[in-house]
């Protein structure tokens, strides 16, 4: 049996001059730097028969998710509100202010405000969906940091949190937050339904890291340095 393979792509840079948590507002769009990283994200991929590209409604995953289509014949992009951004209170307002939470924009918040678990519930009825529709195949989908976080969290058995994404580094989820431009990878090795899969931490790693492998296969956890700095709110 072939594995099922997902990679979740966290879109490229964003050009945010005001330096404001988008979120899910319109018209943040990809910066110089963030073209160069979905073109990266391409060319590391490249390698890999992608049966399907999803990606996120946003602006910043669609024109990362196209540049990847760019290179795959996979057909057309297929959208995917299952794999959005996080909807939080804290859309629109200063970075600073969700920077000094430790990116907790989570905790004392309500409906309609999305907390963790609705999240991550989102997230697996995506996996589902892909598991059913390409069974031993390998997909894309550009998403956001904490649908990569709260996912990678679920597959290594732990419930998602805000407490536990402030301190999920040390809890050997992932080297650091997933760095814009970064894909990791969800591997599942059977057909049951209760399936964890083996997840591969992002290249670059976090963010803010200047190298990358070119070989999805081959990252090693015992070579990756800490991360240089603190986790953002979202993305």
């Amino acid at each position: 049996m072939n594995p099922t393979r997902i990679f979740l792509v966290r879109h490229g840079q964003v050009h945010n001059p005001e330096n404001i948590l988008y979120g899910r507002l319109p018209g943040f769009r990809l910066s110089e730097t963030g073209c160069v990283e979905a073109e990266r994200v391409a060319r590391l991929l490249r390698p890999h028969p992608l049966a399907a590209v999803f990606s996120s409604p946003l602006d910043r995953a669609l024109e990362t998710a196209r540049a990847i289509a760019r290179l795959h014949p996979a057909g057309a992009i297929q959208p995917s509100d299952y794999i959005t951004e996080v909807y939080t209170p804290f859309e629109g307002r200063p970075t600073r202010e969700a920077d000094a939470l430790a990116g907790d924009v989570y905790t004392g918040s309500s409906a309609p405000f999305e907390q963790p678990e609705d999240v991550l519930d989102r997230t697996l009825g995506f996996f589902r969906q892909v598991r059913q529709r390409y069974f031993e195949r390998e997909v894309a989908a550009v998403t956001h940091g904490d649908v990569i976080v709260f996912a990678a969290m679920w597959a290594c058995g732990l419930s998602a949190s805000a407490a536990h994404k402030v301190n999920f580094s040390r809890l050997g989820v992932l080297p650091g937050y997933p760095a814009t431009g970064s894909i990791t990878t969800f591997t599942f090795l059977a057909a049951a339904a209760g399936e964890r899969p083996r997840v591969q931490p992002g290249v670059p790693a976090w963010c803010g890291a200047a190298e990358i492998s070119t070989d999805l296969e081959v990252l090693d956890f015992g070579q990756i340095k800490p991360p240089p700095r603190g986790y953002p709110a979202a993305g």
